[in-house]
């Protein structure tokens, strides 16, 4: 049996969270015996690994002190690991060298966007280019972050792999008229209402105060915005749209675990990020039957074809995001077209099950040259 340990920052709400849940899930559990470990905090996702991996580790209560580190590095000497795959800035800093450190040989990491932490702050690319030495494989979500990772970090393209993010298509399924009926009912939204919901973490980079401002600049009858999440903007955003007179308009629905009743009750999936990776929300949206407007932005751009699996307009236009769902709600037609095109795509290029596959040969591989090596 082939043991991995995947390492990420926290249990908390991410689209690294729920990719990383993915490749638990379906893992050949025949061959790889997988384990996981949060780095500080357990957070909404704690129980959801709990219920499929084969044992769940949090190192340490908070961030501070890290006593991470020295319960990381006796976990990796004791757990006889075959290999290490880190999630995340913290665990790809901290934990891969850690590792390195511990005599793990083949260690992988996992990079979910090309984002400008790195490229507007050097000692952060600094960071990020010294400890990817350390990895025997970069997985990057989507081709501009394996292009930011060659350009910008000089990673060796020999060790570095596009991987996508995946989703569940079997589970992400397009409702039937009574699931959507139902759906509405239970957040109280009136079955005729046109839907437009935002998914995510409550955080400048998803810029979910452009969110609002579409929400004010879009025509009232009849539309509701639905937020789901949670994050550091969460009462900033809760003033904001009290501000802009939208408490009517603009629901607030916390973290659910379950987020597909709520793409079952949309009509609209609406993205405005200031970057992504490859953004998981986008690819359960596209499953889901739920037709999608967002932001032209790396990772976007790759899956979503303007016109076709959905509309797009440019980081910040509060005019052009406003006048895309003002067309898919006039036009009903369109949108179910475009949800449809959208599900193809994302059932013959992102399914999980397919992905796991991808990543779990590549750790055979890893593992063959390591033995020759030896």
């Amino acid at each position: 049996m082939i043991r991995i340990l995947h390492v990420i920052d926290s249990f908390d709400l991410g689209g690294a969270q729920t990719a990383l849940l993915q490749f638990v899930r379906f893992a050949d559990r025949s061959r790889f015996e997988i384990e996981v470990a949060s780095m500080h905090g357990e957070g909404v996702f704690v129980d959801r690994f709990r219920e499929c991996a084969t044992r769940v580790h949090s190192l340490s209560r908070r961030r501070f002190p890290p006593m991470y580190v020295p319960r990381l590095f006796k976990l990796l000497r004791s757990g006889g690991f075959d290999i290490g795959h880190f999630h995340l800035f913290g665990a790809n800093w901290i934990g891969k060298p850690v590792a390195a450190a511990a005599g793990l040989r083949i260690r992988f990491n996992h990079d979910q966007c090309n984002d400008a932490f790195r490229s507007e702050r050097w000692l952060a690319l600094l960071m990020d280019r010294w400890t990817n030495r350390l990895s025997t494989r970069v997985l990057g979500v989507s081709q501009s972050t394996c292009r930011f990772l060659e350009t910008h970090e000089g990673l060796d393209p020999g060790r570095l792999r596009f991987l996508p993010n995946s989703v569940d298509t079997e589970t992400f399924l397009p409702p039937g008229d009574a699931e959507r009926a139902a759906a509405r009912a239970a957040l109280g939204i009136p079955a005729d209402a046109f839907v437009v919901a935002g998914m995510g973490r409550l955080h400048p980079q998803k810029d979910f105060s452009t969110f609002l401002s579409v929400a004010a600049a879009t025509g009232s009858a009849g539309a509701v915005f639905i937020i789901s999440g949670t994050g550091p903007e969460e009462e900033l955003l809760k003033r904001s749209s009290k501000a802009l007179g939208l408490e009517k308009r603009v629901r607030f629905l916390g973290f659910r675990s379950d987020p597909l009743p709520i793409y079952h009750a949309a009509d609209v999936l609406l993205l405005t990020s200031r970057y992504e990776g490859l953004p998981m929300v986008l690819l359960e949206a596209m499953a889901s039957g739920c037709a999608f407007v967002g932001t032209r932005v790396d990772g976007t751009l790759e899956v979503v074809e303007h016109g076709r699996t959905g509309l797009l307009a440019d980081v910040g236009d509060v005019r052009g995001l406003s006048e895309c769902l003002g067309r898919l709600r006039s036009e009903p037609p369109l949108r179910l077209a475009m949800a449809s095109a959208a599900r193809a795509e994302v059932v013959a290029r992102y399914d999980a099950r397919r992905v796991t596959a991808q990543l779990e040969a590549m750790y055979l591989e890893c593992l063959r040259g390591c033995k020759t090596r030896q």
